[in-house]
């Protein structure tokens, strides 16, 4: 797993996050490493995901960045090239790809949030990878499974998290 805050557990405790869900759900058949930092953008996972798949050798890896690259008004096609190079690295290593796809508020315009949006589907369909549509359908937008933030989920919507990335990885796991 390499992501950003959403992925970390920002602001509570680790066990509270999706990913040690999924890794509590997964066990004792499969491992998961959670190499999620906050803050991260693409270009950071970039340059730590050669240690990882050097490190871990892994089966499948879940990518889940690119929010802070939009939130920060970064470079679209930036993002998009750091993802299919992410992408690249891991089927190069052996392993499959889930990508988790984010969406940005209203507020960076249309142009921008629709291209950004656009970016995860493009990298599915170029690279063929499993996609996660919207990492947080059913959260996103919605007060009470939000911290005061306003951006990052609370314990409340972690396992909500969780059943988006668990449909399209159950395929991945099977296949494993």
């Amino acid at each position: 797993m390499l992501g950003d805050s959403l992925s970390a557990a920002y602001n509570m405790e680790l066990d509270a996050g999706w990913v040690h869900l999924l890794s509590q759900r997964i066990a004792p058949q499969h491992q998961v490493i959670n190499a999620s930092i906050s803050g991260d953008t693409s270009a950071g996972g970039l340059a730590r995901l050669p240690d990882a798949l050097g490190r871990y050798k892994p089966d499948i890896v879940i990518l889940e960045l690119g929010a802070n690259d939009g939130l920060r008004g970064l470079s679209l096609q930036q993002l998009q090239q750091n993802l299919a190079e992410m992408i690249e690295l891991s089927q190069s290593s052996g392993a499959e790809v889930l990508l988790a796809a984010m969406q940005l508020p209203p507020n960076y315009g249309p142009f921008y949030t629709n291209r950004f949006h656009q970016i995860y589907r493009d990298l599915e369909a170029s690279h063929q990878v499993a996609l996660v549509p919207f990492l947080l359908d059913k959260v996103g937008g919605v007060t009470e499974l939000i911290q005061a933030d306003g951006l990052h989920p609370n314990e409340k919507a972690q396992p909500i998290i969780l059943e988006n990335v668990w449909h399209p990885l159950q395929p991945l796991l099977r296949a494993d």
